[in-house]
């Protein structure tokens, strides 16, 4: 049995409805919180205060290197796109732009152009 971890979840929550990404979804993800867009994972719970987030390879080991009390990664996601974060050494800002990062890498034309149309 998957834990909840749900209420970890809740700094993601609060980003998404300020961000507003057209397309992104809350759902689960091997039994956890995550967000998706169209079926495909942009980010999702691994364990309390860890997020798995997805980004371009080149990118993580940039990521893990420069900030590594952020990010890191285990034996099981090397050389996978995705990158762990610990919550509590990130602020919300910077969490947003990874999101946002890998969502506008995934996102179709339609959606960028209504999410960089909006005045707001």
């Amino acid at each position: 049995m998957v834990d909840d971890l749900s209420e970890f979840f809740e700094p993601i929550r609060k980003i998404l409805a300020q961000a507003r990404w057209p397309g992104v979804e809350e759902g689960l993800s091997y039994g956890t919180a995550a967000l998706k867009l169209k079926g495909k994972l942009l980010c999702r719970m691994r364990e309390p205060d860890v997020l798995v987030l997805r980004c371009e390879l080149d990118e993580k080991e940039f990521l893990i290197q420069s900030a590594p009390e952020i990010y890191f990664e285990t034996d099981h996601y090397k050389g996978y796109s995705a990158i762990l974060v610990r919550l509590e050494a990130i602020d919300a800002e910077e969490l947003k732009e990874r999101i946002e990062k890998y969502w506008t890498s995934i996102a179709s034309k339609k959606m960028l152009d209504e999410y960089w149309s909006r005045s707001d």
